[in-house]
């Protein structure tokens, strides 16, 4: 037996943010097949729930995401769009969060022929919020946590707006003081150098998150301090 590829793909964008009522409701996502063969692709929609680390699992698909087509085959070289539109409640009071699965299904082989297949599952996230619904994101405090085993803060973020709003658009500037209140650590990131450490740090409406931020800070016992600053401040 061979454990072969079945095909090549990449899937973009990865995150999507839809709005519940107006033009913003619908978007386009793009599957190329840079593969040599046909790319048979399906489509699963999996509700998000927010919770402190993040956005986990929620249930069954509640239908208010369409998409279309459910399904694929794509030719090789070519590109296949999938419209993803929010048919739900057009007057939402807080944002709603889903997994978009693009799912390449196993090839059929020849009779006779035996082989492992290597398929891919992409997820592409997709936000929703109302066109009225601002974000109001907060740090509510900084503390130490461990990233790699060396110490490394953590932060703890709520969101008391109505929409989702992204850390990735805010300059984070974490300090430390030791006990004779000498700094001895200071970064400030942009929203760029924040999204290539930690990712978007999307915090739902009404959430309250806590992110690891993957920096080594030289005492474990100092005196943390973390500010949040708009990207044009």
């Amino acid at each position: 037996m061979a454990a072969t590829p079945v095909g090549a793909t990449t899937v973009s964008p990865v995150v999507v943010d839809l709005q519940s009522a107006g033009r913003g409701v619908v978007a386009n996502v793009s599957v190329n097949n840079t593969g040599a063969g046909p790319l048979p692709m399906e489509i699963a929609v999996q509700p998000l729930v927010a919770g402190e680390n993040g956005l986990n699992p929620g249930g069954e698909d509640d239908g208010n995401l369409l998409v279309v087509p459910p399904s694929a085959i794509i030719p090789a070289g070519q590109t296949q769009t999938f419209r993803i539109q929010w048919i739900g409640d057009p007057a939402l009071d807080s944002s709603k969060h889903y997994y978009v699965s693009v799912n390449q299904l196993p090839v059929k082989l020849p009779e006779g022929q035996s082989a492992v297949q290597i398929v891919y599952n992409f997820q592409v996230l997709v936000n929703v919020s109302s066109p009225n619904g601002k974000a109001a994101l907060a740090i509510d405090s900084v503390s130490f946590g461990t990233h790699d085993g060396k110490p490394a803060p953590v932060l703890r973020v709520t969101n008391s707006g109505t929409a989702h709003g992204y850390l990735s658009q805010h300059r984070i500037t974490i300090s430390e003081k030791n006990a004779a209140g000498a700094e001895i650590f200071s970064r400030t990131m942009s929203g760029a150098e924040f999204q290539q450490l930690v990712g978007y740090g999307l915090v739902a409406a009404h959430q309250t998150r806590n992110l690891t931020i993957p920096l080594e800070l030289p005492s474990p016992t100092g005196q943390l301090n973390a500010k949040m600053l708009d990207e044009r401040e």
